[in-house]
């Protein structure tokens, strides 16, 4: 860099003041805006929402300031590598110079790659790029919901293919897809298309671009709007080899704008297609159930009406010599119950003879076994007071009865 001349004279005297104050000046005039790419270190945020940090390389570390309100579309940390704009300046109190940020970006892929990393395992770890949350999409929607620039080539892209595979009314959410604004942008379209519930699926669309550009769909803030969508949603960002935050996220992925479009609708053609198949299964199947048909009509013989009535009397006649047969054989068995029935008395009085001569025979037994017929031979029974038989001297009782066939003496 070419060495400026010098504008001060020398033997001019400055106060502190006045000095502190001409820097100022030439310094912002001189650098009104600056591009410096290094690596962040000291971040610290003060309770007015500022945030002051230094940016370093290897040889020297300025002093950053970001303001504010100022768009931040990623978090800050020691040691991550950015590429900052804004405006050289000094501030006298402690003579130094800072730089005033207003933009800031992340520099080198590695790094957006790294960011990517870790905000993909936290979300993941929330569950929101569960297959179970997925939602089926719509076979045939009537309106599409598209959010995405509406003067970029992807708008038109969804449109042409919408138009010529199946029409459907697309209503748009005008969006920017790069920027600082674009993902709360992004963001705010998914959630008027679930609150106002004019469409049947939604499509976030961005044509291709670098890592950078595409990153507003891999903020926080538009995948946790595309997993909370109520309303089936397609992600169809960048090109193939692109894969943001969303994707996964999205109710399905498609590799490109254009994809998404393929994706919402069939073609015509197809549909035509289907039809004509599902004419045909129907057509084959109507046509056999009718040969099906027509052939168990031709198996059915109608016969002559003289036929069949001497058919049903030629079964009349089977059933009455049925009957006959059955009827004879219960008459018989009636005849031959009544014939042992006259039997019965006879069989009665000889059962009852038995029974007589049995009663007697046991009487005769029982007589022959008790007491008293010992007692009519002669004996008698000696009686304690106890009305126990004394049966042996030995037991030295003392008679108190004594039974004889006739009677019982007492003995007092």
């Amino acid at each position: 860099m070419q060495k400026p001349e010098p504008f001060v004279k020398s033997d001019t005297v400055f106060s502190v003041t006045d000095a502190a104050a001409l820097l100022k000046g030439v310094v912002e005039t001189a650098f009104p805006c600056i591009r410096i790419r290094g690596e962040l270190s000291q971040i610290t945020r003060a309770s007015s929402g500022h945030m002051y940090m230094t940016i370093k390389d290897a040889g020297a570390a300025i002093s950053a300031i970001i303001w504010r309100g100022t768009p931040v579309n990623f978090r800050l940390e020691d040691g991550l590598e950015v590429i900052i704009t804004g405006r050289l300046t000094t501030y006298p109190a402690r003579s130094n110079y800072q730089i005033i940020v207003n933009e800031i970006e992340m520099a080198g892929v590695g790094a957006i790659l790294k960011m990517l990393e870790e905000r993909k395992r936290k979300l993941a770890a929330e569950g929101l790029f569960d297959a179970a949350r997925k939602k089926p999409l719509p076979r045939f929607p009537q309106r599409v919901g598209v959010v995405t620039s509406p003067t970029g080539a992807a708008f038109q892209d969804i449109q042409n293919r919408l138009r010529e595979r199946f029409p459907v009314h697309v209503v748009l959410y005008p969006a920017t897809v790069q920027g600082a604004t674009a993902a709360a942008e992004v963001a705010a379209g998914i959630e008027y298309f679930n609150r106002a519930k004019n469409v049947d699926v939604i499509i976030v669309a961005r044509g291709g671009g670098a890592l950078e550009d595409l990153l507003p769909f891999s903020e926080e803030i538009v995948v946790r709007a595309a997993a909370a969508s109520e309303i089936p949603l397609i992600s169809g960002v960048g090109h193939e080899p692109d894969w943001m935050l969303i994707d996964f996220a999205a109710d399905f992925r498609a590799p490109t704008p254009t994809g998404a479009a393929e994706t919402v609708v069939p073609t015509k053609l197809s549909l035509i297609q289907e039809l004509d198949n599902m004419w045909h299964r129907l057509s084959g199947n109507f046509t056999t159930r009718l040969a099906n048909a027509r052939a168990r009509m031709d198996s059915i013989s109608v016969k002559n009406p003289r036929q069949m009535v001497m058919e049903r009397a030629q079964r009349l006649d089977d059933i009455g010599r049925s009957m006959d047969i059955i009827i004879g054989a219960k008459v018989q068995s009636a005849r031959q119950a009544m014939q042992s029935a006259a039997t019965f008395p006879n069989i009665l009085t000889t059962r009852m003879a038995t029974l007589g001569q049995n009663v007697a025979h046991m009487g005769q037994m029982l007589n022959s076994l008790s007491y008293k017929s010992v007692l009519s031979r002669g004996y008698a029974i000696v009686r304690d007071g106890d009305n126990n038989i004394i049966s042996s001297a030995e037991t030295q009782a003392v008679p108190v009865s004594i039974e004889f066939t006739d009677g019982v003496i007492q003995m007092r």
